[in-house]
């Protein structure tokens, strides 16, 4: 079975910084791209950052210049460095995995969340 864990999340105050980990797991052949998306209380779901398997990497325009989003060599194990968080980075946090192939085909996984709050 194939699946996401992450870790990483928590309580931090205004300016603090998290680091979210995601790990992917199972018999997986290769994954295109890994990210995170986050989802406030009463808003959609929205793109935080992506990285490709040998692409450019892409990321809100709310966190550029304070998020970094990066992969192991492996390319299964994605991370992401939030430095000065704000308040309205509060979240659910949710590692996705876009085109796994594994031996019975492709699919996209979701993890299962990490909140992270920002607050004094």
């Amino acid at each position: 079975q194939v699946q996401l864990v992450e870790s990483g999340g928590g309580l931090v105050q205004p300016g603090g910084s998290l680091r979210l980990s995601c790990a992917a797991s199972g018999s997986i052949f290769s994954i295109n791209a890994m990210g995170w998306y986050r989802q406030a209380p009463g808003k959609q779901r929205e793109l935080v950052a992506i990285i490709p398997s040998g692409g450019s990497t892409k990321y809100a325009d709310s966190v550029k210049g304070r998020f970094t989003i990066s992969r192991d060599s492996a390319g299964n194990t994605v991370y992401l460095q939030m430095n000065s968080l704000k308040p309205e980075d509060t979240a659910v946090y949710y590692c996705y995995a876009e085109r796994v192939a594994t031996a019975t085909g492709y699919m996209n996984i979701w993890g299962q969340g990490t909140q992270v709050t920002v607050s004094s």
